[in-house]
């Protein structure tokens, strides 16, 4: 019994490792697109994670993610282009410096609740837009920023396949990460302030310096996603980090699931496939119902409905959706073993 249960998780590693090592040499003409949006959904699960971390453990409200993240992708643009510093040492310090960059964000803001340091993160969001697009000697304003990729194993890294090889491990370490922090003091900390910070203050807890540490972690993984935007894309520019991409971020962790580790798995692979869901859709209905509504219309049509869907009818995401049918899988399995056996339920 006890061998076959070791056996059960060796097994699901090692299929998840051929899995990983296989799946983007097996899509054939398929693979830039397909391997595009995989990439592109890892980038948004450390994204995510980071607001997770935040938002679904701590119960901080952020609206300025993207900001963070276009701090993490002009820091190892400005590191490559001006410096010349390699990619070892820039992705961690886009994590340092927005993490920086983040606390003293968050100084202020974390003294504020609810509908307040809502506005508080909203405006860092702007302030950073402002920023990123008048500060042009360092910058390039509007124009943005080229950098040359860099090379692993002499092929460069915005190469779709390369790119995953880099990306997808980060992001299962960032998922990783996320579960381990939370058997910690500090995560423990931060759910207790998420369920009554009054009553945590009471116990001793440092309802400020917790906020401003989960604030911290959150602008870290945010800047590690931005410094893997920037690298796989090779161009930024302000409009890359707009709020409309900090409400992608929100949609993440509420259709994922707050509050959940894989939740932020769940939300970034929805949002990130809605988008192509919602133009082959169009492409079948246009002609039928003769729609004007252009594609971003649309987008956000579908976009909010499905948000008032999830936060109507399932607030918890995905993830409680995947364990209700992991659980049911699972009774009718018993109830055939049991069938099987001949002996009957009580």
């Amino acid at each position: 019994m006890i061998k076959s249960f070791q056996a059960k998780p060796f097994a699901y590693y090692f299929t998840g490792v051929i899995f990983f090592l296989v799946f983007p040499f097996s899509l054939f003409k398929y693979t830039h697109y397909i391997l595009f949006l995989v990439n592109m959904a890892a980038i948004g699960v450390i994204g995510a994670s980071g607001l997770n971390i935040l938002k679904g453990y701590t119960g901080v409200i952020s609206l300025s993610q993207a900001a963070f993240m276009g701090v993490g992708a002009y820091t190892v643009a400005i590191l490559s282009t001006k410096v010349g510093l390699p990619l070892w040492v820039n992705l961690p310090a886009a994590g340092v410096v927005t993490m920086v960059v983040g606390i003293i964000a968050g100084m202020p803001s974390l003294r504020l609740r609810g509908f307040y340091l809502a506005m508080a993160t909203l405006a860092a969001q702007f302030l950073l837009e402002y920023v990123f697009k008048n500060w042009e000697s360092l910058t390039h304003g509007v124009q943005g920023l080229f950098i040359t990729p860099p090379q692993i194993f002499g092929l460069n890294m915005n190469n779709d396949r390369v790119f995953y090889f880099a990306v997808v491990p980060l992001a299962f370490m960032a998922v990783l990460g996320t579960r381990n922090l939370l058997q910690t003091k500090v995560g423990r900390a931060f759910t207790a302030i998420r369920d009554r910070d009054i009553a945590a203050e009471l116990i001793g807890i440092n309802v400020f310096k917790y906020k401003l540490i989960s604030f911290g972690i959150s602008s870290f993984y945010a800047g590690i996603a931005g410094g893997l935007w920037c690298y796989y894309m090779t161009i930024i520019n302000p409009e890359a980090f707009t709020l409309q991409v900090s409400i992608d971020y929100i949609a993440m962790v509420i259709v994922g699931g707050m509050g959940t580790v894989l939740g932020p798995v769940y939300g970034a692979i929805f949002i990130i496939l809605l988008p192509e869901f919602i133009q082959r859709m169009m492409e079948v209905l246009q002609p039928i119902f003769r729609l004007t509504y252009t594609f971003e219309a649309f987008k956000h049509i579908v976009f909010g409905c499905t948000m008032v869907i999830f936060l109507m009818f399932e607030p918890k995401g995905l993830s409680e959706i995947l364990y209700r049918a992991k659980r049911w899988i699972a009774k009718g399995e018993r109830k055939e073993v049991t069938e099987k056996g001949g002996v009957k339920k009580r």
